[in-house]
């Protein structure tokens, strides 16, 4: 995705959330590496993720500590909780499938410090509800499930912690139909993202057939710089399944050479303009 100027306020007000995380009084000093790195990087028609990706290496490298640690291990504990309720409400559905679709796109609302997102893991009961209810806005799950009916690999990349404990339910359900799910993760650690030391302590590595990484520190993945190992997996995929909106903004200007299916949940314009939806709905959309 190509980066706008509403880009800009968005992302310093999350370098400002995850720096007053660490409550150290570093705010000044990592909101300024911040704008640096932004007043360099900044250009028309540059990809958001990969401009957002130096703007936090930036802001990292002046907090020196990783400022979501607790908040991925509460997000856990949380959507965890919720794991029987939504395996139920998914096995007891008429077309499992769908449902667990549905409880993957409500996983989303995990992002922190973001517009239309949730501030803490604590405020995620309150939302679970009224967004199960709510449906997919825009839906291509029907086009989702054929594109796996002929798939042997998929790829999918994971986005936040707490949200992929819901991803358990979808990748259940893909296993079920033959196909082979290979999980990505990121490289490093990069907001409340996943990284293998998360994926592993919430056993998903288990549920997966192979688990690999990104490769690096990235909003997003960039293929172009992957590691043998997601090299490899690109290349035996039949299909990508990228959870959120950072990858989205990553991998939609990314030609993989087989088609990705992007779920999420529109927190921002941008992305909602993108995508040619409203803002603060529910997406499954096929991009072949």
């Amino acid at each position: 995705m190509e980066i706008t100027p509403d880009c800009v306020p968005c992302l310093m007000r999350r370098v400002l959330f995850q720096a007053r995380l660490l409550d150290n009084g570093c705010e000044t000093e990592a909101v300024g590496a911040a704008l640096r790195a932004y007043a360099k990087e900044y250009a028309p028609g540059r990809n958001s993720a990969e401009v957002a990706t130096e703007v936090h290496r930036a802001a990292y490298g002046v907090m020196r500590a990783d400022p979501y640690y607790q908040m991925k291990l509460d997000s856990d504990r949380i959507a965890g909780g919720y794991l029987d309720k939504v395996t139920e409400f998914v096995e007891s559905s008429d077309d499992p499938f769908r449902a667990a679709v549905m409880v993957a796109v409500i996983g989303n609302i995990m992002d922190f410090g973001t517009p239309h997102a949730i501030s803490g893991p604590e405020e995620f009961d309150s939302r679970f509800a009224g967004m199960l209810e709510q449906g997919i806005g825009s839906d291509d799950t029907d086009r989702f499930r054929e594109l796996l009916s002929r798939s042997k690999s998929i790829l999918y990349f994971f986005d936040n912690c707490g949200e992929s404990q819901f991803d358990k339910l979808l990748i259940r359900q893909i296993r079920r139909m033959g196909v082979r799910v290979v999980g990505v993760v990121r490289g490093e650690r990069i907001l409340n993202d996943v990284t293998l030391e998360d994926a592993k302590r919430i056993g998903l590595d288990m549920e997966l057939d192979r688990i690999v990484t990104t490769g690096g520190f990235m909003i997003g993945a960039v293929l172009a710089k992957a590691d043998d190992d997601l090299k490899e997996e690109l290349e035996k995929a039949d299909l990508i399944v990228a959870k959120g909106m950072a990858n989205y903004e990553s991998l939609s200007d990314q030609d993989a050479g087989v088609p990705k299916v992007h779920i999420l949940r529109t927190k921002c314009g941008a992305v909602a303009h993108s995508l040619d939806v409203p803002e603060d709905i529910n997406v499954v959309r096929v991009s072949e």
